[in-house]
């Protein structure tokens, strides 16, 4: 479902499994999509090997266009926002991680709208821990947002073409660190590593009210 343009951007909705909402995506204008699954499932990041996943976890298993390690996708349990900008945008940046910087403010600024406190974006390089080549939270990278205490507030990774970027966005309204290191390949001691890495959003914050608060905060650029 398409929406009119706020601020110059085209907001989308789609609903559906995992894998057909991970299929490339690509406009000529700025567009937001809001993706919503209708049954879990873990995804992996563009190189991660699918032996990362745990054989009979029951998930769906599905990998992205992008990098980083696996995010767990379960219907109420995150908010999936893919954030299209064309080559040539006034927001673009020709440098790959500096490109994110823009949209970890925004983030910053919608996520403090919905009541989190103390946040930051990560503008230096990529900060690697124990689990972080396999699970998206356990690292951090540039434009991601942190809370005061460090844990991770969003997950993002780009997808370069000569149309432009994609970026694709996960905020945990649930943070199930037991299901996700049950679906890889990991021991399960690795929840107690992993348990405090990730923040999720107050209770009855929904995934709507982060894509609107997102655009809401988005630069005033055309």
């Amino acid at each position: 479902m398409n929406a009119l343009p706020a601020g110059g951007w085209r907001l989308v909705r789609e609903r559906g499994a995992a894998s057909v909402l991970h299929a490339p995506r690509e406009t000529a204008v700025r567009t937001v999509t809001e993706c919503t699954v209708d049954a879990p499932a873990l995804v992996l990041g563009s190189t991660q090997p699918w032996t990362d996943a745990r054989a009979g976890s029951g998930l769906d298993v599905v990998r992205r266009h992008s990098g980083g390690g696996a995010v767990l996708v379960e219907p109420g349990g995150v908010a999936w926002v893919d954030v299209f900008l064309p080559a040539g945008d006034p927001l673009w940046s020709d440098d790959v991680g500096q490109a994110f910087w823009w949209l970890g403010d925004a983030w910053a600024a919608a996520l403090a709208s919905l009541g989190m406190d103390g946040l930051s974006v990560h503008r230096g390089g990529l900060i690697s821990t124990r689990w972080s080549r396999m699970v998206c939270f356990a690292g951090l990278g540039a434009g991601e947002v942190t809370d005061g205490a460090g844990a991770k507030l969003v997950g993002m990774a780009q997808r370069r073409t000569r149309a432009g970027a994609l970026f694709q966005c996960a905020v945990p309204l649930r943070w199930d660190v037991e299901r996700l290191v049950a679906a890889l390949d990991i021991p399960a001691s690795a929840a107690r590593d992993l348990v405090h890495v990730a923040q999720p959003l107050p209770e009855g914050v929904g995934a709507g009210d982060v894509t609107m608060a997102l655009l809401a905060h988005f630069p005033d650029h055309s």
